[in-house]
């Protein structure tokens, strides 16, 4: 493996974002991920390990939004079924889990736009016919 003269320690995506508050609400209150650092116009929710995901208010910000344009969350999990399952539950909209890239994914959108996909190692043949490019 080659290593790099850059030794990250911590990654966080941040998101700006023009709906701020229903993203923070889908953030925190649909996917249930635990905040780890809030104030009036910028939260930061913890993922796993030492990545986190941060959802700033466009208007308070220096940077302006993009409307989920040409933004992709991906994310790996270990039972993709259990969250499909958990996100409809949550009231959440889902493509149906499809094989890519030899592992099986399923896609949903933030209330920003912002598309996110969930997906797990591939294993027999339980999702739609592999389709070319994950993407």
């Amino acid at each position: 493996m080659t290593t790099t003269p850059i030794a990250l320690t911590r990654a966080n995506t941040i998101l700006y974002c023009q709906n701020w508050e229903e993203t923070v609400h889908f953030y925190r209150q649909l996917l249930c991920f635990p905040v780890a650092f809030e104030n009036d116009w910028f939260v930061e929710f913890h993922l796993v390990g030492s990545n986190y995901l941060s959802i700033a208010q466009a208007a308070r910000a220096t940077i302006a939004a993009v409307a989920g344009q040409g933004v992709t969350l991906t994310w790996q999990v270990e039972d993709l079924e259990g969250v499909e399952r958990f996100l409809h539950r949550q009231g959440i909209a889902t493509t149906p889990i499809r094989r890519k890239w030899n592992a099986r994914v399923l896609y949903c959108y933030d209330p920003e736009g912002h598309r996110l996909e969930f997906w797990a190692n591939h294993i027999g043949q339980s999702a739609a016919p592999e389709e070319g490019v994950r993407g």
